[in-house]
């Protein structure tokens, strides 16, 4: 146990095993990630791996090697001693400990909502650059991560939506990337209040679209280069209401 408490004494390394309780299997880099954006922590790549090392030591961290990637799990068995040695207490709860059934209605509802949405970019100022200066989305995280940098943007119509993270690509994701691309498939889709005012604007400052506004039914789509290595569709729907945040949110083909 008390490598256990030691291992947790430290608040990096707390921070750590509160972001692995929230989203368990997270590669190295999303994990720094969430430290800078969620606890101001900007630690290097190798301070990271120490305190990651520390708590695989005593077994509270366990990694998983998938392809290039190196994925972190939470592992709680070593707290079970713990926690039943604090919270003994006999088979049958004296009246002040027993629990009352949860109110009707109270019962929270399960399930999902997306916040964050990436797009692999070989230069993440280039990108950056491309995804505020020219599409016109502000940025919302822009925090150094190691080598790299956690940069997310957002749509100025919806600043506490859906977040864009600028990923810097590893081979594999650029390997898949570059199928995508080479098969002529978006990677993402915008929604845009009108796909032919949008393309007039954005062929005007030079992006290439490789496939022009096409009805499809009741949707138009088209869709552009980003200079980054992807190919983003914007799109609209013919009974879209024009103006409403809801519908400048951005949406993952890949989801």
């Amino acid at each position: 146990m008390t490598d256990v408490f030691k291992a947790l004494s430290d608040p990096t390394r707390q921070a750590i095993v509160d972001e692995l309780r929230e989203r368990d299997g997270q590669s190295l880099f999303e994990l720094y990630a969430r430290l800078a954006t969620n606890h101001g922590l900007t630690s290097s790549r190798q301070a990271v791996s120490q305190h990651l090392d520390v708590l695989e030591a005593v077994g509270l961290v366990t990694t998983e090697r998938k392809g290039r990637y190196k994925m972190l799990f939470l592992n709680t068995a070593p707290l079970a001693p713990i926690v039943e040695s604090w919270l003994a207490e006999s088979t049958e709860p004296s009246p002040s400990r027993a629990t009352t059934a949860p109110a009707a209605g109270s019962v929270k509802r399960a399930g999902m909502r997306v916040t964050w949405v990436s797009v692999f970019v070989d230069d993440q100022e280039h990108a950056l650059r491309f995804y505020t200066d020219v599409l016109g989305f502000v940025t919302k995280h822009d925090v150094p991560v190691g080598e790299d940098r956690w940069i997310t943007v957002v749509s100025p119509l919806d600043p506490n939506g859906v977040e864009l993270v600028l990923e810097p690509t590893s081979p594999p994701a650029r390997q898949f990337r570059d199928a995508l691309t080479a098969e002529g498939t978006p990677f993402n889709s915008f929604a845009v209040d009108d796909v032919n005012v949008e393309y007039q604007r954005l062929q005007g400052i030079g992006v290439h679209f490789t496939q022009p506004p096409t009805v499809m039914g009741e949707t138009t789509t088209a869709v552009f280069d980003d200079t980054c290595g992807n190919l983003i569709q914007i799109h609209h729907h013919v009974d879209q209401p024009v103006g409403e945040p809801g519908h400048h949110e951005k949406e993952n083909n890949n989801d």
